[in-house]
């Protein structure tokens, strides 16, 4: 897009329809009052938006018609997208092998902004495992799969990325600019990121970018830690990922 494209305001009405989906995927089903506070849209026009969307499929009601949730129409969006990726089809059976060969969870991730987003997992062969879901978004910089892509950016690009303060998701997460460079240095040297504990205490990940011919914006994979696909800032890459319990 350009400059002047970028300059221009957003259609008010796609940008709340937007937000209303974003809200509900994040979420989970709502009232109209909470979802009219969270929003700061007005009842009665949310009320129209949400019998619109309903109507079209993408928003669905619990049989007492009171809370909204995400309707079929969001599912098919999401898996069309998902169908169009070629990075799924470059690195499924490494992520098949991972699976196979260390037994742990093993997950696919790609960049949206600050944040890293699943959009392929093996489950692990134990029964007590990570619990994850594809379309979950993580904060990049505490987890292996966003530090391995955040990796394959200059320092600069990744402060513009971030947004800083940077949240502490565990006592072990990196939240200061020069730890954080510190580490992306040393990932760099070294090839791969290691999650010690920065996400979830008690789960340590491993990841590597792998490049591939994909999207823009690369993906990253992890065997709750293993595989992944991640972009250069132009270039399309992708990470690999696996996530293992500390010894």
């Amino acid at each position: 897009m350009n400059q002047q494209g970028a300059a221009r305001p957003p259609v008010k009405s796609a940008d709340r329809t937007l937000e209303l989906l974003e809200a509900l995927a994040a979420g989970g089903p709502r009232g109209l009052v909470e979802l009219a506070r969270e929003l700061d849209i007005p009842k009665s026009s949310l009320h129209g938006l949400l019998r619109t969307m309903s109507r079209r499929g993408w928003v669905e009601t619990d049989p007492t018609g009171t809370r909204f949730g995400l309707g079929v129409r969001a599912l098919q969006v999401g898996a069309a997208y998902l169908d169009s990726d070629d990075a799924l089809g470059l690195v499924n059976a490494t992520l098949d092998a991972l699976a196979e060969r260390f037994g742990e969870t093993v997950h696919l991730g790609r960049l949206d902004g600050p944040n890293v987003v699943y959009i392929a997992k093996r489950e692990s062969a134990h029964p007590l495992r990570l619990f994850s879901a594809i379309g979950r978004r993580l904060p990049a910089h505490a987890t292996a799969l966003g530090k391995a892509l955040l990796a394959q950016r200059t320092d600069a690009d990744v402060d513009r990325l971030l947004d800083w303060p940077l949240p502490a998701l565990t006592a072990h997460t990196v939240t200061t600019p020069e730890a954080l460079h510190a580490e992306l240095a040393t990932i760099r040297d070294h090839g791969h990121a290691v999650d010690r504990e920065e996400n979830t205490e008690g789960i340590m990940c491993l990841a590597v970018a792998v490049p591939c011919a994909a999207r823009p914006s690369t993906p990253s994979a992890s065997p709750s830690p293993w595989p992944a696909c991640a972009p250069p800032p132009r270039p399309t890459s992708s990470p690999t990922s696996t996530t293992t319990p500390p010894p």
